[in-house]
């Protein structure tokens, strides 16, 4: 465990994750706060659930390629460090996210996520060597994943998804979220903060949450500025996450 300001737990295929932990980089920017990428799998959570009877077709294809990367950047830590985590993640983010629109029950797209054929351009990318990417099929690397997601459920309880951030740690606050849909303003960005902190920090305060809301807006997604979509397509508050 590091000494950061922020532990903050991602898959890296959950899209609410990925924009939330944009907008954290935002703050992060302006308030000099560290930060350590730490891993949760939506994959490892679901473990004992029916895919078929529960969740969409595309699910268990997007959320086995999302242990199969963390795999990955569970190497890249082991063997490059905190920071090299941090870059990962980013370019990892911004090819599934903000890349060409894809179809949501597009499976094999989401398949592909987890193969060495996408995955080796993005550590180059990233400054990496490819090598990397033999972690994809190592599962030793899967004790350390649920290590992790068990640290990030034992702070808020299991009912969650992805991200969970905990402020000031070990002894710090917690939370699920915040789900957001659009990036902030740089000056936004710092009073959501404060707003969330502040909030999440009275010790009586277990829930807030409204389910109409706009899709996230990532160009993956092929979701325009202000565009709503309906609470049952994007469920942020549950581990039906893509």
């Amino acid at each position: 465990m590091t000494n950061a300001d922020i532990n903050f737990y991602f898959d890296p295929v959950c899209p609410f994750a990925w924009m939330t932990s944009k907008w954290v980089r935002q703050v992060v920017k302006q308030r000099d706060y560290t930060v350590d990428w730490r891993f949760i799998s939506l994959r490892l959570i679901n473990a004992e659930v029916d895919y078929d009877a529960r969740f969409p077709p595309e699910y268990e294809a997007g959320h086995t390629a999302g242990l199969r990367l963390l795999r990955v950047a569970a190497k890249t830590r082991q063997v490059h460090g905190a920071q090299a985590v941090a870059d990962l993640y980013a370019a990892f983010g911004a090819h599934i996210f903000d890349s060409e629109p894809v179809a949501l029950d597009d499976a094999p797209n989401r398949e592909r996520r987890g193969t060495r054929s996408f995955v080796e351009p993005i550590l180059a990318e990233a400054g990496l060597p490819t090598q990397l990417a033999e972690a994809l099929d190592e599962n030793s690397f899967d004790a350390v994943i649920q290590a992790e997601t068990d640290e990030a459920l034992a702070l808020t309880g299991k009912d969650v998804g992805t991200p969970i951030i905990h402020f000031e740690p070990p002894h710090g606050l917690a939370f699920f979220g915040p789900v957001i849909s659009r990036l902030p303003s740089d000056e936004d960005a710092l009073q959501l903060w404060d707003h969330v902190i502040g909030l999440a920090g009275f010790a009586g305060f277990a829930e807030m949450k409204r389910s109409l809301r706009e899709q996230p807006q990532l160009r993956a997604l092929g979701v325009a500025t202000g565009q709503i979509g309906k609470a049952e397509d994007w469920h942020g508050g549950s581990r039906r996450l893509p």
